[in-house]
C-alpha cells in the first residue's frame, strides 16, 4: 500500500554556511541520496518536499518593505531553492518535478491537485515551491495544507539544528525539557513556535501528524521518511493511555 509523506525542509538545511554561496551542492546532494536510500528501502514510499527560503531571504524580516512585496521576494527564494533541490535529485537519479504556489512557468509547473497525485502515482518527487502563491502565509502553512490535500500519513518538520519540540529554547534555557510526544493544543497554548500557529491548527484540524527532528544529524531524513526513529517529537492527538492518533500511520515502529 502507497504511504505518502511530505518533508518540511528550511531553506538554512541547504545554506553554504562556511562558503560564500546561498546554497551547499554537497549538502543538497547529501539529502537527496537519503531520500534515494528511502525510495528503495521503501518501494510504495511517495515523497514530496515543501523548501523554504530562508537562506535567501525572509519577507517578514524585510523592515521598510512593503509586507506584501516582501512575501513576494520570499516565494521566489523558496523557487531558486527548489531548482536547486531538483538539480541534486536529477544527480541522485531522482525524477521529480516542481510545482509552484506563484506562477513561474518558465521554471516550474503550477499547482493543479490533479497533476500532483499523477506525479505521485508515477514515482516522481514532487518539491512544493512558492508558498501559496499568497502572502502573509508561510511555508509552515503551505505544508501543512499541501500535506492535507496530498493525503499524506505524516508531515516531517526538518529542523536545522534543533532534534525537537522543547518546553523552551534549549539554547539558551539549561532546564529546557524535550518533549517525546505533545498535542497540538499545548504547542499552541504554550506558544512553543515550532511552527506557526496556522500551520499547527490546520494540521490539528485534519488529524495531521507532525514529527519534528533535526535535520543535520546522521541519516536523519532517511530515518524519518521510513519512520523508524524516536529521534525527535510527534505532535499528534493523544488519550489518556498515551495511544498516538492521526492519520492511521504510526511514526515509529
Amino acid at each position: 500500500m502507497d504511504r505518502i509523506v511530505l518533508l518540511k525542509m528550511s531553506g538554512e538545511a541547504v545554506a553554504d554556511i562556511e562558503g560564500e554561496s546561498i546554497v551547499s551542492a554537497e549538502r543538497l546532494d547529501y539529502f537527496t541520496a537519503q531520500i534515494a536510500i528511502a525510495r528503495k528501502a521503501e518501494p510504495d514510499l511517495k515523497v514530496a518536499v515543501m523548501v523554504g527560503g530562508g537562506n535567501i531571504i525572509r519577507g517578514k524580516m524585510l523592515p521598510g518593505v512593503n509586507r506584501t512585496k516582501a512575501d513576494h521576494m520570499g516565494m521566489l527564494a523558496t523557487i531558486i531553492n527548489a531548482l536547486a533541490l531538483q538539480d541534486a535529485m536529477t544527480r541522485a537519479g531522482l525524477d521529480s518535478r516542481v510545482m509552484s504556489g506563484m506562477e513561474a512557468p518558465m521554471v516550474a509547473e503550477s499547482y493543479i491537485y490533479g497533476r500532483a497525485m499523477r506525479h505521485l502515482a508515477k514515482n516522481r518527487v514532487i518539491i512544493f515551491a512558492g508558498g501559496l502563491g499568497s502572502p502573509f502565509f508561510t511555508t509552515d502553512t503551505a505544508a501543512a495544507l499541501r500535506a492535507t490535500e496530498i493525503g499524506a500519513q505524516v508531515l516531517l518538520l526538518a529542523k536545522f539544528g534543533t532534534d525537537g519540540v522543547y518546553s523552551k529554547d534549549p539554547r539558551r534555557f539549561a532546564d529546557a525539557v524535550k518533549f517525546e510526544t505533545i498535542d497540538y493544543d499545548s504547542v499552541m497554548s504554550q506558544n512553543l513556535q515550532v511552527m506557526d500557529a496556522t500551520a499547527v491548527a490546520l494540521c490539528r484540524d485534519n488529524s495531521m501528524p507532525i514529527f519534528v527532528f533535526d535535520v543535520s544529524a546522521e541519516n536523519a531524513v532517511s530515518e524519518a521518511l521510513l519512520g523508524r526513529t524516536d529521534a525527535g517529537t510527534l505532535i499528534c492527538f493523544s488519550t489518556a493511555d498515551g495511544q498516538v492518533l492521526g492519520n492511521d500511520q504510526p511514526m515509529r515502529e
